[in-house]
């Protein structure tokens, strides 16, 4: 493969970092259009792979695909740069949005607070919709998914849900058959065997080390930064697949309330980049007593924390991916994952996106209309969360029967 410099593949990952909405099937598509229609960058063939390469592993599927390509065009700093550039505009934008909750006195006003909370549903239900056709495509993947709904929203445990993941990897890998086919291609891979286990000996040392260190020092950045590790070798997808892993580990914890975490949900929708950013927000606004740093660097340590583990994870697979992706066994595990990860998304939907956003008969109408804007329509997602946004932030400030009957649909 031709040699990108790497100020070159930062400018470009810049602008589908500034221009790339709606998640990270969309990323993925734009990321096609780019670099194999139009630079020709990768045949549709090497792409394919390194996509599937990404959705094998844990972490943000569309972030790793871009940083894959860094990688393999301008090496570890062109992968590294590939991400920087891909996530910044987020990243500053959430972490903004966090911040701006210190400086307007008394807060985010409520109703808009509301009308971001009314953003999140139409979007993770159409989220819960797809991922539940790709993902459960058979009794035993439809069982699994309802399973893990279930305990999940009886106990909302973070042991739990760990638990649960490793346990459907186990029924998948013996109780699903996987799809055999496999791509014959051969992607080009300049990262070494030595670059490899040093990547995978990091992760499995930070792994190990951080609940030890979160256990012996009273040191909150260090406990942020191990939940949100946690999270970023946890989750498989990425996309809307991170709320309930986001939940579980600041919500539950206290530190950060509910309707907090939905307004930043709901925000996070709004922006181009990758859903990972939110984790830049989560960081500004929680609550744990940090004593050193301020709150826009707890968010850099968030968001560095949720994507550090998936790209060590990824240099160290790049190597033996060849190998490993004709293993059937890998991927009915994998098939077993993706539908727990449908029903954890699943109990999150029904708590607390449901329960703490749809308080009244005009916001499941504002939410149904989303819902059709985004599935029937069409409509981009960040116009759908300002029309939410608005009229939910709208009803939720004056009474409901003026509004009506301005636009003539008085009871």
């Amino acid at each position: 493969m031709n040699y990108i410099r790497p100020w070159k593949i930062f400018i470009i990952f810049l602008i589908h970092g500034l221009k790339s909405f709606g998640g990270p099937v969309a990323h993925i598509g734009y990321f096609r259009n780019d670099f194999v229609v139009r630079r020709k960058w990768l045949s549709n063939e090497e792409f394919h792979d390194i996509v599937a390469l990404c959705q094998f592993l844990p972490g943000p599927m569309s972030s790793q695909v871009g940083f894959t390509i860094g990688i393999l065009k301008g090496r570890l700093l062109g992968g590294f740069l590939a991400w920087l550039g891909f996530t910044a505009p987020s990243a500053i934008l959430m972490i903004g949005f966090g911040i701006s909750t210190y400086i307007i006195e008394d807060g985010i006003p409520l109703s808009i607070v509301h009308g971001l909370k009314l953003a999140a549903v139409p979007i993770v239900a159409l989220a819960l919709y797809q991922m539940g056709i790709m993902s459960c495509g058979s009794i035993i993947k439809t069982t699994l998914a309802l399973i893990t709904c279930f305990l999940m929203l009886i106990t909302n445990s973070i042991p739990v849900q760990i638990g649960l993941i490793i346990l459907a990897a186990l029924v998948g890998k013996f109780f699903i058959t996987a799809d055999s086919r496999t791509n014959e291609t051969l992607i080009y891979n300049p990262v070494s065997k030595a670059l490899s286990i040093t990547s995978i000996s990091i992760f499995v040392s930070l792994l190990i080390s951080l609940p030890i260190l979160v256990t012996f020092t009273t040191l909150k950045e260090i406990e942020l930064f191990s939940s949100f590790y946690r999270v970023g070798y946890l989750v498989f997808g990425g996309g809307h697949v991170v709320l309930p892993l986001f939940q579980n580990e600041v919500v539950t914890t206290g530190w950060v309330d509910q309707n907090t975490f939905l307004a930043g949900y709901g925000a996070a929708q709004a922006i181009p980049g990758p859903m990972f950013a939110f984790a830049g927000y989560l960081g500004t606004v929680s609550e744990m007593g940090f004593n050193y740093l301020k709150p826009w660097a707890v968010g850099l340590i968030a968001i560095i924390a949720v994507f550090l583990p998936s790209f060590l994870i990824l240099t160290a697979a790049l190597p033996y991916w060849q190998i490993l992706r004709v293993k059937p066994s890998l991927k009915s595990s994998i098939s077993g994952v993706n539908a727990a990860v449908v029903g954890l998304l699943l109990a999150v939907f029904i708590d607390p996106v449901i329960t703490r956003s749809l308080l009244s008969f005009e916001d499941c109408i504002i939410a149904l209309c989303g819902l059709v804007l985004l599935a029937f329509k069409k409509a981009p997602v960040w116009l759908v969360v300002v029309l939410t946004i608005a009229l939910g932030a709208l009803f939720h400030t004056y009474n409901t029967n003026v509004i009506l009957s301005l636009i003539g649909l008085q009871f």
